[in-house]
Protein backbone atom coordinates (compact mmCIF):
# COMPACT_ATOMS: atom_id res chain seq x y z
CA UNK A 1 0.00 0.00 0.00
CA UNK A 2 3.23 2.15 1.27
CA UNK A 3 5.02 1.81 -2.12
CA UNK A 4 1.53 2.14 -4.12
CA UNK A 5 0.99 5.69 -2.25
CA UNK A 6 5.37 6.22 -2.97
CA UNK A 7 4.63 5.74 -6.67
CA UNK A 8 1.41 7.65 -7.03
CA UNK A 9 3.21 10.70 -5.51
CA UNK A 10 6.24 9.83 -7.71
CA UNK A 11 4.15 9.87 -11.17
CA UNK A 12 1.81 13.21 -9.34
CA UNK A 13 5.33 15.30 -9.20
CA UNK A 14 6.48 14.44 -12.72
CA UNK A 15 3.03 15.41 -14.29
CA UNK A 16 2.98 18.42 -12.38
CA UNK A 17 6.76 18.94 -13.42
CA UNK A 18 5.60 18.31 -16.78
CA UNK A 19 2.52 20.80 -17.02
CA UNK A 20 4.77 23.65 -15.16
CA UNK A 21 7.17 22.97 -17.91
CA UNK A 22 4.68 22.99 -20.88
CA UNK A 23 3.45 26.10 -19.62
CA UNK A 24 6.81 27.59 -19.13
CA UNK A 25 7.92 27.12 -22.71
CA UNK A 26 4.38 28.26 -24.10
CA UNK A 27 4.86 31.74 -22.32
CA UNK A 28 8.42 31.27 -23.92
CA UNK A 29 6.90 30.71 -27.16
CA UNK A 30 4.33 33.29 -26.92
CA UNK A 31 7.19 35.49 -25.87
CA UNK A 32 9.04 34.95 -29.43
CA UNK A 33 6.15 35.54 -31.23
CA UNK A 34 5.63 38.83 -29.70
CA UNK A 35 9.25 39.92 -30.60
CA UNK A 36 8.95 38.23 -33.74
CA UNK A 37 6.02 39.98 -34.78
CA UNK A 38 6.06 43.31 -36.58
CA UNK A 39 3.78 46.25 -36.03
CA UNK A 40 2.50 49.52 -37.50
CA UNK A 41 5.77 51.16 -36.82
CA UNK A 42 7.56 48.02 -38.81
CA UNK A 43 4.96 48.44 -41.43
CA UNK A 44 5.68 52.21 -41.61
CA UNK A 45 9.16 51.47 -41.93
CA UNK A 46 9.05 48.57 -44.55
CA UNK A 47 6.59 51.02 -46.79
CA UNK A 48 9.31 54.27 -46.78
CA UNK A 49 12.14 52.07 -47.80
CA UNK A 50 10.08 50.45 -50.40
CA UNK A 51 8.75 53.88 -51.41
CA UNK A 52 12.09 54.84 -51.62
CA UNK A 53 13.46 52.16 -53.97
CA UNK A 54 10.44 53.00 -56.08
CA UNK A 55 11.29 56.91 -56.62
CA UNK A 56 14.83 55.95 -57.33
CA UNK A 57 13.99 53.65 -60.07
CA UNK A 58 11.37 55.46 -61.47
CA UNK A 59 13.63 58.52 -61.88
CA UNK A 60 16.12 56.31 -63.40
CA UNK A 61 13.93 55.26 -65.91
CA UNK A 62 12.78 59.16 -66.35
CA UNK A 63 16.48 59.64 -66.92
CA UNK A 64 16.83 57.12 -69.43
CA UNK A 65 13.15 58.10 -71.43
CA UNK A 66 13.29 62.13 -71.64
CA UNK A 67 17.35 62.98 -70.97
CA UNK A 68 18.97 66.38 -71.24
CA UNK A 69 15.07 67.56 -71.48
CA UNK A 70 13.94 66.10 -68.05
CA UNK A 71 14.42 69.70 -66.50
CA UNK A 72 12.57 71.56 -68.91
CA UNK A 73 10.10 69.05 -68.65
CA UNK A 74 10.09 68.90 -64.72
CA UNK A 75 11.92 71.94 -63.43
CA UNK A 76 11.74 70.80 -59.86
CA UNK A 77 14.67 67.91 -61.44
CA UNK A 78 17.10 70.54 -61.96
CA UNK A 79 19.28 70.32 -59.04
CA UNK A 80 19.17 66.70 -59.07
CA UNK A 81 19.90 66.23 -62.87
CA UNK A 82 23.02 68.63 -63.00
CA UNK A 83 24.19 67.23 -59.58
CA UNK A 84 24.11 63.60 -61.31
CA UNK A 85 25.64 65.22 -65.03
CA UNK A 86 28.29 66.70 -63.27
CA UNK A 87 29.34 64.19 -61.36
CA UNK A 88 31.86 62.32 -64.19
CA UNK A 89 33.30 65.95 -64.85
CA UNK A 90 34.16 66.56 -60.74
CA UNK A 91 35.95 63.21 -61.40
CA UNK A 92 37.95 63.62 -64.03
CA UNK A 93 38.99 66.92 -62.54
CA UNK A 94 40.38 64.85 -59.20
CA UNK A 95 44.47 65.47 -59.78
CA UNK A 96 46.72 62.65 -60.28
CA UNK A 97 49.46 61.86 -57.34
CA UNK A 98 52.11 63.86 -59.65
CA UNK A 99 50.08 66.96 -59.64
CA UNK A 100 49.31 66.73 -56.17
CA UNK A 101 53.31 66.87 -55.42
CA UNK A 102 54.12 69.55 -57.64
CA UNK A 103 52.34 72.08 -55.40
CA UNK A 104 53.90 70.20 -52.17
CA UNK A 105 55.92 73.40 -50.67
CA UNK A 106 59.94 72.79 -50.60
CA UNK A 107 60.40 75.95 -48.98
CA UNK A 108 59.25 78.04 -45.82
CA UNK A 109 57.70 80.84 -47.99
CA UNK A 110 56.18 78.18 -50.79
CA UNK A 111 54.25 77.23 -47.29
CA UNK A 112 53.32 80.44 -46.41
CA UNK A 113 52.48 81.53 -49.98
CA UNK A 114 50.24 77.71 -49.94
CA UNK A 115 48.39 78.77 -46.30
CA UNK A 116 47.43 82.15 -47.54
CA UNK A 117 46.24 80.56 -50.76
CA UNK A 118 44.24 78.06 -49.10
CA UNK A 119 42.98 80.78 -46.79
CA UNK A 120 41.88 82.98 -49.77
CA UNK A 121 40.02 79.72 -51.35
CA UNK A 122 38.31 78.98 -47.76
CA UNK A 123 36.79 82.51 -47.59
CA UNK A 124 35.66 82.49 -50.91
CA UNK A 125 33.91 79.13 -50.69
CA UNK A 126 32.34 79.86 -47.03
CA UNK A 127 30.94 83.39 -48.37
CA UNK A 128 29.37 82.03 -51.55
CA UNK A 129 27.85 78.97 -49.59
CA UNK A 130 24.12 78.18 -49.16
CA UNK A 131 23.96 77.92 -45.50
CA UNK A 132 20.46 77.44 -44.83
CA UNK A 133 20.35 74.72 -47.61
CA UNK A 134 23.19 73.10 -46.44
CA UNK A 135 22.39 73.08 -43.03
CA UNK A 136 19.29 71.42 -43.65
CA UNK A 137 21.06 68.90 -46.09
CA UNK A 138 23.39 67.90 -43.40
CA UNK A 139 20.22 67.60 -41.05
CA UNK A 140 18.34 65.39 -42.91
CA UNK A 141 21.52 63.34 -44.03
CA UNK A 142 22.99 62.65 -40.78
CA UNK A 143 19.06 61.86 -39.50
CA UNK A 144 18.17 59.65 -42.59
CA UNK A 145 22.08 57.60 -41.52
CA UNK A 146 20.88 57.31 -38.23
CA UNK A 147 17.60 56.40 -38.82
CA UNK A 148 18.84 53.82 -41.16
CA UNK A 149 21.33 52.68 -38.27
CA UNK A 150 18.17 52.24 -35.73
CA UNK A 151 16.10 50.35 -38.73
CA UNK A 152 19.26 47.72 -38.89
CA UNK A 153 19.35 46.90 -34.97
CA UNK A 154 15.72 46.91 -35.03
CA UNK A 155 15.76 44.07 -37.45
CA UNK A 156 18.39 42.15 -36.17
CA UNK A 157 16.15 42.68 -32.49
CA UNK A 158 13.50 41.08 -34.66
CA UNK A 159 15.07 37.48 -34.58
CA UNK A 160 14.46 35.40 -31.83
CA UNK A 161 17.09 32.61 -32.64
CA UNK A 162 20.22 33.29 -29.95
CA UNK A 163 23.84 33.24 -31.46
CA UNK A 164 25.56 30.09 -30.75
CA UNK A 165 28.14 31.92 -28.95
CA UNK A 166 25.88 32.69 -25.73
CA UNK A 167 23.29 30.29 -26.25
CA UNK A 168 24.87 28.19 -23.76
CA UNK A 169 24.60 30.30 -20.86
CA UNK A 170 22.00 32.91 -22.30
CA UNK A 171 18.14 31.01 -21.70
CA UNK A 172 15.74 31.29 -24.57
CA UNK A 173 13.48 33.65 -22.25
CA UNK A 174 16.19 36.02 -20.99
CA UNK A 175 17.44 36.64 -24.90
CA UNK A 176 13.49 37.49 -26.02
CA UNK A 177 12.99 39.92 -23.06
CA UNK A 178 15.89 41.50 -23.84
CA UNK A 179 15.16 41.95 -27.12
CA UNK A 180 11.47 42.71 -26.05
CA UNK A 181 12.74 45.64 -24.17
CA UNK A 182 15.49 46.94 -27.15
CA UNK A 183 12.26 46.97 -28.97
CA UNK A 184 10.19 48.87 -26.84
CA UNK A 185 12.94 51.75 -26.73
CA UNK A 186 13.56 51.47 -30.67
CA UNK A 187 10.01 52.25 -30.73
CA UNK A 188 10.37 55.41 -28.94
CA UNK A 189 13.53 56.12 -30.49
CA UNK A 190 12.29 56.59 -33.72
CA UNK A 191 9.61 57.92 -32.82
CA UNK A 192 11.29 60.53 -31.06
CA UNK A 193 14.09 61.38 -33.63
CA UNK A 194 11.44 61.44 -36.45
CA UNK A 195 9.43 64.45 -34.36
CA UNK A 196 12.70 66.27 -33.41
CA UNK A 197 13.93 66.21 -36.97
CA UNK A 198 10.53 67.91 -38.42
CA UNK A 199 10.58 69.97 -35.38
CA UNK A 200 14.28 70.74 -35.98
CA UNK A 201 13.34 71.47 -39.98
CA UNK A 202 10.43 73.70 -39.10
CA UNK A 203 12.78 75.61 -36.75
CA UNK A 204 15.29 76.32 -39.82
CA UNK A 205 12.47 76.77 -42.62
CA UNK A 206 10.71 79.23 -40.75
CA UNK A 207 13.58 81.11 -38.89
CA UNK A 208 12.45 80.70 -35.40
CA UNK A 209 15.94 80.92 -34.35
CA UNK A 210 16.21 84.93 -35.32
CA UNK A 211 12.43 85.48 -34.13
CA UNK A 212 13.36 83.84 -30.91
CA UNK A 213 16.35 86.13 -30.10
CA UNK A 214 14.67 89.06 -31.29
CA UNK A 215 11.69 88.05 -28.48
CA UNK A 216 14.63 87.80 -26.00
CA UNK A 217 16.02 91.02 -27.40
CA UNK A 218 12.99 92.85 -26.48
CA UNK A 219 13.10 92.22 -22.96
CA UNK A 220 17.32 91.66 -22.31
CA UNK A 221 18.05 95.20 -23.91
CA UNK A 222 20.48 95.83 -26.45
CA UNK A 223 23.64 94.11 -24.59
CA UNK A 224 24.24 91.05 -26.90
CA UNK A 225 26.15 89.45 -23.93
CA UNK A 226 22.67 89.62 -21.61
CA UNK A 227 20.75 88.91 -24.68
CA UNK A 228 22.65 85.39 -25.26
CA UNK A 229 22.31 84.80 -21.87
CA UNK A 230 18.54 85.07 -22.17
CA UNK A 231 18.41 83.05 -24.77
CA UNK A 232 20.36 80.30 -24.13
CA UNK A 233 18.06 79.95 -20.49
CA UNK A 234 14.83 80.81 -22.79
CA UNK A 235 15.95 77.50 -25.43
CA UNK A 236 16.64 75.77 -22.37
CA UNK A 237 13.07 75.56 -21.35
CA UNK A 238 11.66 75.15 -24.35
CA UNK A 239 13.94 72.03 -24.81
CA UNK A 240 13.02 70.57 -21.88
CA UNK A 241 9.47 71.21 -22.20
CA UNK A 242 9.67 69.24 -25.94
CA UNK A 243 11.06 66.51 -24.64
CA UNK A 244 9.29 66.14 -22.10
CA UNK A 245 6.73 63.65 -22.84
CA UNK A 246 8.78 61.15 -24.60
CA UNK A 247 10.88 60.93 -21.11
CA UNK A 248 8.10 60.57 -18.95
CA UNK A 249 6.98 57.72 -21.69
CA UNK A 250 10.43 55.89 -21.45
CA UNK A 251 10.48 56.41 -17.17
CA UNK A 252 6.38 55.03 -16.95
CA UNK A 253 5.77 53.54 -19.78
CA UNK A 254 8.64 51.28 -21.23
CA UNK A 255 11.15 50.93 -18.48
CA UNK A 256 8.49 49.99 -16.16
CA UNK A 257 7.04 47.48 -18.76
CA UNK A 258 10.13 45.40 -17.95
CA UNK A 259 10.60 46.77 -14.34
CA UNK A 260 13.49 48.99 -14.13
CA UNK A 261 11.59 52.17 -13.07
CA UNK A 262 11.59 52.89 -9.23
CA UNK A 263 10.66 56.47 -9.88
CA UNK A 264 7.61 57.87 -8.54
CA UNK A 265 6.14 60.86 -10.80
CA UNK A 266 7.10 63.70 -7.87
CA UNK A 267 10.67 62.29 -7.76
CA UNK A 268 10.58 62.32 -11.57
CA UNK A 269 9.01 66.05 -11.88
CA UNK A 270 11.78 66.78 -9.01
CA UNK A 271 14.75 65.61 -10.81
CA UNK A 272 13.81 67.37 -13.95
CA UNK A 273 13.64 70.54 -12.06
CA UNK A 274 16.78 70.34 -10.30
CA UNK A 275 18.54 69.47 -13.55
CA UNK A 276 16.90 72.27 -15.82
CA UNK A 277 18.01 74.50 -12.73
CA UNK A 278 21.97 72.97 -12.52
CA UNK A 279 22.02 73.19 -16.77
CA UNK A 280 21.05 77.32 -16.43
CA UNK A 281 22.94 77.83 -13.25
CA UNK A 282 26.14 76.20 -14.71
CA UNK A 283 25.91 76.97 -18.38
CA UNK A 284 24.40 80.77 -18.21
CA UNK A 285 28.12 81.41 -16.48
CA UNK A 286 29.99 79.48 -18.73
CA UNK A 287 28.49 81.01 -22.27
CA UNK A 288 29.04 84.32 -20.94
CA UNK A 289 32.50 83.87 -20.42
CA UNK A 290 32.89 81.65 -24.09
CA UNK A 291 31.58 85.08 -25.22
CA UNK A 292 33.88 87.46 -23.63
CA UNK A 293 36.82 85.50 -24.81
CA UNK A 294 35.74 85.64 -27.99
CA UNK A 295 35.23 89.14 -27.92
CA UNK A 296 38.21 89.90 -26.20
CA UNK A 297 40.96 87.65 -27.69
CA UNK A 298 40.82 88.59 -31.47
CA UNK A 299 41.22 86.28 -34.16
CA UNK A 300 42.73 83.43 -32.03
CA UNK A 301 39.98 83.34 -29.93
CA UNK A 302 40.04 79.37 -30.12
CA UNK A 303 43.22 79.11 -28.09
CA UNK A 304 41.79 81.15 -25.19
CA UNK A 305 37.98 79.77 -25.85
CA UNK A 306 39.79 75.80 -25.54
CA UNK A 307 41.82 76.99 -22.26
CA UNK A 308 38.82 78.05 -20.68
CA UNK A 309 36.28 75.03 -21.72
CA UNK A 310 39.43 72.82 -20.85
CA UNK A 311 39.50 74.37 -17.00
CA UNK A 312 35.26 73.72 -17.28
CA UNK A 313 35.46 70.28 -18.15
CA UNK A 314 38.34 69.49 -15.39
CA UNK A 315 35.78 71.47 -12.46
CA UNK A 316 32.96 69.26 -13.79
CA UNK A 317 34.92 66.25 -13.26
CA UNK A 318 35.98 67.82 -9.63
CA UNK A 319 32.45 68.92 -8.04
CA UNK A 320 29.75 66.29 -10.29
CA UNK A 321 30.06 63.07 -8.06
CA UNK A 322 30.91 65.53 -5.09
CA UNK A 323 28.56 68.24 -4.86
CA UNK A 324 26.12 67.56 -8.03
CA UNK A 325 25.25 63.56 -8.10
CA UNK A 326 24.45 63.81 -4.57
CA UNK A 327 21.72 65.88 -5.26
CA UNK A 328 20.06 63.03 -6.85
CA UNK A 329 21.52 59.90 -4.85
CA UNK A 330 22.37 59.48 -1.25
CA UNK A 331 25.86 58.41 -1.02
CA UNK A 332 27.05 56.06 2.32
CA UNK A 333 30.17 54.63 3.58
CA UNK A 334 30.56 50.88 2.17
CA UNK A 335 29.70 49.31 5.62
CA UNK A 336 32.70 47.12 7.16
CA UNK A 337 32.68 43.69 6.18
CA UNK A 338 33.99 41.44 3.27
CA UNK A 339 33.62 43.15 0.37
CA UNK A 340 34.66 46.16 2.17
CA UNK A 341 37.79 44.61 2.91
CA UNK A 342 38.31 42.70 -0.53
CA UNK A 343 38.12 45.82 -2.02
CA UNK A 344 40.53 47.63 0.53
CA UNK A 345 42.81 44.93 -0.08
CA UNK A 346 42.87 44.88 -3.84
CA UNK A 347 43.72 49.07 -3.96
CA UNK A 348 46.39 48.46 -1.46
CA UNK A 349 47.85 45.84 -3.20
CA UNK A 350 48.10 47.91 -6.54
CA UNK A 351 48.37 51.22 -4.64
CA UNK A 352 45.83 53.19 -5.47
CA UNK A 353 45.40 55.68 -3.37
CA UNK A 354 41.79 54.77 -2.01
CA UNK A 355 40.52 58.08 0.16
CA UNK A 356 37.01 56.71 0.53
CA UNK A 357 34.86 53.93 -0.61
CA UNK A 358 30.80 54.52 -1.44
CA UNK A 359 27.62 53.01 -1.94
CA UNK A 360 25.02 54.92 -3.63
CA UNK A 361 21.39 53.95 -3.73
CA UNK A 362 20.92 53.24 -7.41
CA UNK A 363 17.64 51.21 -6.52
CA UNK A 364 15.75 54.41 -5.59
CA UNK A 365 15.24 55.27 -9.58
CA UNK A 366 16.40 52.25 -11.30
CA UNK A 367 17.55 48.26 -10.76
CA UNK A 368 20.45 49.23 -13.60
CA UNK A 369 23.85 48.76 -12.05
CA UNK A 370 27.63 50.42 -12.55
CA UNK A 371 30.85 51.15 -10.32
CA UNK A 372 33.24 53.35 -11.33
CA UNK A 373 36.29 55.69 -9.51
CA UNK A 374 36.73 58.94 -9.27
CA UNK A 375 39.32 61.78 -8.21
CA UNK A 376 42.23 63.45 -8.60
CA UNK A 377 45.54 62.43 -7.41
CA UNK A 378 45.85 60.99 -3.75
CA UNK A 379 42.38 61.58 -3.18
CA UNK A 380 40.67 58.87 -4.95
CA UNK A 381 37.11 57.47 -4.30
CA UNK A 382 35.39 54.20 -5.62
CA UNK A 383 31.68 54.34 -6.17
CA UNK A 384 29.55 50.87 -6.12
CA UNK A 385 25.76 51.01 -7.21
CA UNK A 386 23.72 49.09 -4.57
CA UNK A 387 21.90 47.00 -7.42
CA UNK A 388 25.07 45.44 -8.54
CA UNK A 389 25.69 44.63 -4.51
CA UNK A 390 22.37 42.69 -4.57
CA UNK A 391 22.88 41.39 -8.12
CA UNK A 392 27.03 40.10 -7.83
CA UNK A 393 28.59 37.92 -5.42
CA UNK A 394 31.78 39.50 -3.34
CA UNK A 395 34.44 38.50 -5.92
CA UNK A 396 32.13 39.37 -8.62
CA UNK A 397 31.79 42.79 -7.82
CA UNK A 398 36.22 42.72 -6.76
CA UNK A 399 36.42 41.80 -10.59
CA UNK A 400 34.05 44.56 -11.55
CA UNK A 401 36.11 47.13 -8.93
CA UNK A 402 39.73 45.07 -11.02
CA UNK A 403 38.65 46.06 -14.06
CA UNK A 404 37.66 50.15 -12.98
CA UNK A 405 40.93 49.84 -11.49
CA UNK A 406 42.48 49.17 -15.21
CA UNK A 407 41.25 52.01 -16.23
CA UNK A 408 43.34 53.91 -13.71
CA UNK A 409 46.34 52.14 -14.28
CA UNK A 410 46.41 52.52 -17.80
CA UNK A 411 46.02 55.96 -17.64
CA UNK A 412 42.81 55.63 -19.48
CA UNK A 413 40.66 58.67 -18.08
CA UNK A 414 43.49 61.05 -18.95
CA UNK A 415 43.47 59.55 -22.74
CA UNK A 416 40.13 60.19 -23.02
CA UNK A 417 40.24 63.40 -21.70
CA UNK A 418 42.97 64.40 -24.17
CA UNK A 419 41.34 63.02 -26.93
CA UNK A 420 37.94 65.11 -25.91
CA UNK A 421 40.65 68.42 -25.34
CA UNK A 422 41.65 67.71 -28.81
CA UNK A 423 37.93 67.85 -29.89
CA UNK A 424 36.82 71.09 -28.59
CA UNK A 425 40.01 72.57 -29.45
CA UNK A 426 38.98 71.18 -33.51
CA UNK A 427 35.54 72.83 -32.72
CA UNK A 428 36.51 76.03 -31.84
CA UNK A 429 39.34 76.32 -34.58
CA UNK A 430 36.38 75.15 -37.21
CA UNK A 431 34.14 78.07 -35.90
CA UNK A 432 36.78 80.90 -36.02
CA UNK A 433 36.28 80.44 -39.58
CA UNK A 434 32.60 80.88 -39.59
CA UNK A 435 32.17 83.36 -37.16
CA UNK A 436 32.89 86.52 -39.08
CA UNK A 437 30.57 85.68 -42.09
CA UNK A 438 28.19 87.57 -42.56
CA UNK A 439 26.75 86.04 -45.41
CA UNK A 440 26.44 83.28 -42.84
CA UNK A 441 23.54 85.11 -40.37
CA UNK A 442 21.69 86.87 -43.40
CA UNK A 443 21.17 83.62 -45.17
CA UNK A 444 19.24 82.48 -41.51
CA UNK A 445 17.28 86.09 -41.44
CA UNK A 446 19.29 87.47 -38.93
CA UNK A 447 20.52 90.65 -38.24
CA UNK A 448 23.90 91.13 -36.98
CA UNK A 449 26.46 88.63 -36.35
CA UNK A 450 25.23 87.51 -32.73
CA UNK A 451 28.11 84.88 -31.77
CA UNK A 452 25.75 83.11 -29.65
CA UNK A 453 23.65 82.29 -32.77
CA UNK A 454 26.72 81.99 -35.08
CA UNK A 455 27.76 78.98 -33.12
CA UNK A 456 24.77 77.10 -33.13
CA UNK A 457 24.40 77.32 -36.77
CA UNK A 458 28.15 76.48 -37.08
CA UNK A 459 26.85 73.04 -35.42
CA UNK A 460 24.69 71.86 -37.68
CA UNK A 461 27.77 72.39 -40.08
CA UNK A 462 29.83 70.20 -37.93
CA UNK A 463 27.89 67.58 -37.06
CA UNK A 464 28.69 65.55 -39.97
CA UNK A 465 32.75 65.39 -38.38
CA UNK A 466 31.16 65.36 -34.96
CA UNK A 467 29.70 62.03 -35.58
CA UNK A 468 33.09 60.82 -37.12
CA UNK A 469 34.99 62.41 -34.00
CA UNK A 470 32.27 60.27 -31.81
CA UNK A 471 33.21 56.96 -33.83
CA UNK A 472 36.42 57.17 -33.26
CA UNK A 473 36.16 57.74 -29.16
CA UNK A 474 33.81 54.68 -29.09
CA UNK A 475 36.76 52.73 -31.31
CA UNK A 476 39.49 54.39 -28.55
CA UNK A 477 36.65 53.60 -25.62
CA UNK A 478 36.27 49.99 -26.66
CA UNK A 479 40.39 49.40 -26.98
CA UNK A 480 40.33 50.53 -22.93
CA UNK A 481 37.62 48.28 -22.23
CA UNK A 482 39.47 45.44 -23.66
CA UNK A 483 42.68 46.60 -22.08
CA UNK A 484 40.61 47.17 -18.16
CA UNK A 485 38.75 43.47 -18.65
CA UNK A 486 42.74 42.10 -19.58
CA UNK A 487 43.86 43.95 -16.29
CA UNK A 488 41.47 42.72 -14.16
CA UNK A 489 41.73 38.84 -15.70
CA UNK A 490 45.88 39.10 -15.10
CA UNK A 491 44.95 40.18 -11.33
CA UNK A 492 43.29 36.44 -10.68
CA UNK A 493 39.60 37.71 -11.37
CA UNK A 494 38.98 37.06 -15.04
CA UNK A 495 36.27 34.16 -14.28
CA UNK A 496 34.47 36.21 -11.99
CA UNK A 497 34.38 39.32 -14.48
CA UNK A 498 32.81 37.31 -16.77
CA UNK A 499 30.24 36.06 -14.48
CA UNK A 500 29.34 38.95 -13.05
CA UNK A 501 29.57 40.21 -17.13
CA UNK A 502 26.72 37.95 -17.76
CA UNK A 503 24.36 38.54 -14.96
CA UNK A 504 24.76 42.47 -15.60
CA UNK A 505 23.88 41.70 -19.22
CA UNK A 506 20.87 39.09 -18.09
CA UNK A 507 19.37 42.09 -15.08
CA UNK A 508 19.97 44.95 -17.75
CA UNK A 509 18.34 43.03 -20.26
CA UNK A 510 20.78 44.44 -22.70
CA UNK A 511 20.65 43.25 -26.15
CA UNK A 512 22.72 40.14 -26.74
CA UNK A 513 23.28 40.34 -30.78
CA UNK A 514 23.82 43.75 -31.75
CA UNK A 515 24.09 44.62 -35.22
CA UNK A 516 28.26 45.13 -35.92
CA UNK A 517 27.50 48.86 -37.82
CA UNK A 518 24.87 49.85 -35.20
CA UNK A 519 27.24 49.11 -32.44
CA UNK A 520 30.22 50.52 -33.91
CA UNK A 521 28.71 53.61 -34.39
CA UNK A 522 26.84 53.61 -30.98
CA UNK A 523 28.48 51.69 -28.32
CA UNK A 524 31.22 53.02 -26.20
CA UNK A 525 31.71 49.49 -24.26
CA UNK A 526 32.20 45.86 -26.94
CA UNK A 527 29.31 43.57 -27.09
CA UNK A 528 29.24 40.59 -24.54
CA UNK A 529 30.27 37.93 -26.70
CA UNK A 530 33.77 40.24 -27.40
CA UNK A 531 34.25 40.73 -24.12
CA UNK A 532 34.23 37.05 -23.43
CA UNK A 533 35.72 35.68 -26.34
CA UNK A 534 39.05 38.52 -25.40
CA UNK A 535 38.64 36.55 -21.75
CA UNK A 536 38.54 33.50 -22.88
CA UNK A 537 36.06 32.38 -21.22
CA UNK A 538 35.11 28.88 -20.90
CA UNK A 539 31.34 28.77 -21.01
CA UNK A 540 31.32 30.79 -24.54
CA UNK A 541 30.90 28.21 -27.70
CA UNK A 542 33.37 28.22 -29.88
CA UNK A 543 33.07 30.23 -33.26
CA UNK A 544 33.60 26.51 -35.39
CA UNK A 545 30.41 25.48 -33.83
Amino acid sequence: MSDAKTEKAEKTGVTEGSVRAEARDAAVDAQARVVQQKGFLDDVIDGVQLGAMVIFFICLVFVAIFGSSLPSIFPVTQPVYDAVMGLPQLLTQVPDMETVLEYVPKTLDEACELRASVSVWIAQVLHELAYKQWVLGLSWAMYLWQTKLNIRQRDRLHDVRRPRGIATFISRQVYLEANAYGLDKSSLLLVSEFFGQLLTTAIIVYDVIPWLWMQVGAVTGESELVQSVGFFVAASVLSTVQGLPFDIYSTFVVEKKHGFNKQTMGLFWADTLKSLLLVLALGAPVLAGFLWVIERTGERFYLYAWALMAGVQLLMILIYPTVIQPMFNKFDPLPEGELREAIEGLAGRLEFPLKKLYMVDGSKRSSHSNAYVFGFFKAKRIVIYDTLIEQCTTEEIVAVVGHELGHWKKSHTVRMLLMAQAQILLIFYSFSCFVTEPHMYESFGVEGMPVMLGFLFFQYLYEPLGMALQFATNVMSRINEFQADAFSRDLGYGEQLASCLIKLQIENKATMNPDPLYSAFTYSHPPLVERLDALGNPHLASKEE
